[in-house]
């Protein structure tokens, strides 16, 4: 499957079923067919408009779109982005404030490099901005990326985090969501043997595969059942011609969304559905709960295949970050020498990607660590969204962290009132 006609082949059944919903939209939108009512014109219409819709989103980066953020001065402060930090494959991101004094709270939110953009987790941005100075790691699409650029693997990876966090200094708390966990770790752990004043003060690893063989999952299972040559061969495909990354090799982002699809099928099937349904009868909004999550969902990226492939090799199958073995540009990174660092691990109960007990591992590599320096929190009822997007994340998991940001922050010194000069002129 290592071709680009593969991946063209795929763009090009994207496009066409997004030029038959628009066809079927605007065919059965024509005044005449309101002559004569009938139920068929009625769920074509709505058969095209969410079929339109649905292909569109697949090759679109969605905005951030982040509302203002209300403040103690009564006001609402508009919200921009601004790059600190540019790089070929990602960029440190910085959320302005406009007119707000900057909160103490100096937050790096590090997202999944795992087949969507990092605007998956803006209700995650949303909900941490009214009390935080904000940061996050915006990585780009693969496609977009010439091949004169190299390549991108999990060693890379590592490497921009450290570069990002010796660029925010050492007042920085650290969230890792999902897959950028166990790299998140490493990456600390190098700060603590290369540049030590360049630690994060905490690090929250929020549903993280630290190790993935503790609790397995399908996820899991898959990584062990296929062979690393399989994978390549089914999952790898060239960039085609249509994009400034012609010729790269990826996993693209359409292939990945059809996984994600299967493992819920019949769940999106109904969902589809019944907004087709609404659609026809005219109860459906653009900004519905339906259109609000699949816009975010649908949009997909390219991963670099190294990258991919040695996330698969080194994390799941060889458990380097479990067996604390994990090796960047050539060095050993020792997990045991993280000792200044506040670690705190999230779960949810019921997440059926990372599942309990994957990321809660992080706290024993963390050997050099006292234990009034680790937590740990365990999200009773809560999937994997849920814990870093949902509404477990924003009533219960959300003010945890807060407080653990706060309990590893220095404490503001009392001012020392200067004594009074007694030597006054005669």
């Amino acid at each position: 499957m290592r071709y680009m006609a593969t991946y063209d082949l795929m763009e090009t059944v994207r496009n066409t079923n997004q030029w038959l919903g628009a066809s079927a939209l605007a065919m059965a939108s024509y005044p005449a067919f309101s002559l004569i009512p009938n139920p068929a014109i009625a769920w074509t219409r709505a058969w095209g408009e969410v079929t339109e819709r649905t292909f569109q989103r697949m090759i679109v980066k969605p905005d951030w779109n982040i509302p203002p953020v209300p403040s103690d001065d009564g006001q609402d402060h508009v919200v921009t982005t601004e790059a600190v930090i540019e790089r070929d494959f990602g960029d440190l991101l910085h959320f302005v404030v406009q007119g707000r004094p900057t909160p103490k709270r100096k937050v790096l939110l590090v997202a999944p490099m795992s087949g969507h953009y990092a605007t998956l987790l803006r209700s995650t941005v949303i909900s941490m901005l009214p009390d935080a100075d904000l940061y996050i790691t915006d990585w780009h699409n693969a496609r977009d990326i010439p091949v004169s650029a190299g390549k991108f693997d999990i060693e890379d990876y590592t490497l921009y985090l450290v570069d990002f966090m010796r660029e925010m200094g050492p007042d920085t708390h650290v969230i890792a969501v999902c897959q950028p966990a166990p790299l998140t770790l490493a990456a600390t752990a190098y700060l603590a043997e290369e540049d030590p004043d360049a630690q994060p003060r905490s690090l929250t690893l929020i549903g993280g595969p630290i190790d993935p063989n503790a609790t397995p999952t399908d996820v899991t299972d898959f990584g062990h059942r296929v062979t690393m040559g399989q994978l390549e061969e089914l999952m790898i495909q060239r960039v085609g011609f249509k994009y400034p990354g012609v010729g790269r090799m990826v996993y693209p982002g359409l292939l990945q969304l059809n996984s994600f699809i299967s493992m819920n099928f019949e769940t999106h099937f109904r969902a589809f559905r019944d907004q087709i349904a609404r659609v026809a009868q005219n109860d459906a909004q653009e900004h519905d709960k339906h259109n609000k999550f699949y816009d975010e969902y649908l949009a997909v990226m390219d991963m670099t295949a190294e990258f991919y492939l040695s996330t698969v090799e080194r994390i799941f199958k060889n458990g380097e970050i479990a067996r604390n073995e994990f090796v960047v540009a050539g060095k050993k990174v020792d997990i045991g020498k993280i000792t200044t660092v506040a670690v705190k691990t999230v779960e949810g109960t019921k997440d059926d990607i990372s599942a309990p007990g994957q990321c809660v591992a992080a706290l024993a590599l963390c050997t050099g660590l006292p234990d009034s320096k680790k937590a740990s929190h365990l999200e009773e009822g809560a999937g994997h969204y849920g814990i870093f997007a949902g509404k477990s994340w924003r009533r219960n998991i959300r003010p945890l962290v807060l407080d653990f940001i706060d309990a590893n922050s220095p404490k503001p010194q009392a001012k020392t009132r200067k004594p009074a000069n007694r030597n006054s002129a005669a």
